[in-house]
């Protein structure tokens, strides 16, 4: 006789006996199991009947199906909802982590002469803040782009102001050719203020300009990094004009061949970098400072349109460590995300350019704006009053 026919029939003749010795006893079956062997273990067999048990499957005695500890009840909708709310809340604190250190670096690298020039303001989301937004004219090396600065210092190529927090809510662009007394250097453009003394000659030249505005905080944007931000948000969408550019001597030269047609486009960095910098459309040659200020604009709108979007969320970390490379300011981390903030319940005011109120010849023989004084304190009064 086998091992397992001695088995069973050790196992029946242990019933029958104990019924003979006491009829009243109750019938049961003792189950003698086969001792598992290396290889059964292996193949995962103790788990499988471990789950056919939790689901009472086979016949085989264990706990019903639906008995709590089987692994179906292991997952219900709260499960799931609350596993949910913490991977949102576990991406947006990497996203935060990721954008403030991000930002602290970038504060660093800010001069500190821009920084001292600054009339120190509180927290942009709750009180209201004159922020100074510069673009630079500096070129990547071998640019071919007219006007462009390829070699010594660079001139501003943008110049906003932005009266954000508190319930303020305007926007002031002024002409890179505007006319503004300089300290130190006498009337000149506005945007040779940087190519002077950086940020915080630029800083001086702005206040001067405008009587009763004090600037809080200083925005610089890096074009070099710009285009990444735009890439990481996934582009952006501008409404514009026809548009045909040749951007550091064209595509055929190493740089960008802009087209763009009437209507809304879908730009990426480099062409929203692009867009940022036309000087020349083809489109309209008649286009001047201020046609290329609104389309400035345009895309800054676009941009916070997009951080805003809920197709941003899945790709925040990237965003948020890219955000303060593109846009270096004074701010640290805490103070831009309440700028975002004050950005982001704002509105889209329109933007008011400052009107020239007539052209100049400068002595190296160039044209320039001319603003007038009443111009001028009209234009900082409505400013600091939105």
């Amino acid at each position: 006789m086998t091992q397992d026919a001695a088995a069973t029939a050790a196992t029946i003749h242990g019933r029958m006996s104990d019924h003979e010795n006491d009829p009243s006893a109750p019938d049961y079956t003792l189950y003698r199991a086969k001792p598992r062997g290396l290889l059964a273990r292996l193949r995962g067999q103790d788990d499988l009947d471990e789950l056919r048990q939790g689901d009472g499957a086979l016949g085989r005695p264990g706990r019903p199906a639906g008995t709590p500890g089987g692994w179906r009840d292991r997952i219900t909708p709260k499960r799931v909802i609350l596993s949910l709310l913490g991977l949102i809340v576990g991406w947006l604190l990497l996203s935060l982590i990721l954008f403030l250190i991000s930002a602290q670096i970038e504060q660093s690298k800010v001069d500190s002469a821009a920084k001292a020039a600054l009339s120190g303001g509180s927290f942009p989301l709750t009180s209201a803040n004159t922020i100074l937004v510069l673009g630079s004219d500096q070129r990547p090396k071998g640019s071919k782009e007219p006007g462009a600065s390829t070699s010594g210092p660079s001139r501003s190529d943008s110049i906003l102001l932005m009266r954000v927090g508190g319930g303020a809510s305007s926007r002031l662009s002024i002409p890179r050719d505007t006319v503004v007394n300089i300290p130190g250097h006498g009337e000149n453009k506005i945007n040779a203020a940087y190519a002077f003394g950086g940020a915080a000659l630029t800083i001086h030249a702005v206040e001067s300009l405008l009587p009763g505005v004090k600037i809080n905080h200083l925005v610089e944007i890096n074009f070099t990094n710009f285009p990444k931000l735009i890439d990481a948000m996934g582009g952006i969408d501008v409404k514009t004009n026809c548009v045909i550019s040749k951007i550091n001597g064209g595509y055929k030269n190493g740089g960008v061949t802009l087209r763009l047609h009437h209507g809304t486009n879908h730009l990426n960095g480099e062409q929203a970098l692009a867009l940022a910098r036309t000087r020349h459309n083809t489109c309209n040659p008649r286009e001047n400072d201020l046609t290329r200020a609104r389309r400035q604009q345009k895309i800054f709108s676009a941009m916070k349109s997009k951080i805003t979007s809920p197709s941003t969320f899945f790709r925040l970390p990237w965003v948020a460590w890219d955000a303060p490379k593109a846009l270096r300011s004074d701010m640290g981390g805490f103070s831009m995300l309440g700028l975002i903030g004050a950005l982001g319940t704002s509105g889209s005011p329109p933007t008011q350019v400052l009107r020239p109120s007539g052209v100049t010849t400068l002595p190296d023989g160039e044209s320039a704006l001319t603003v007038s004084p009443t111009t001028a304190a009209a234009a900082a009064q409505k400013f600091l009053k939105g």
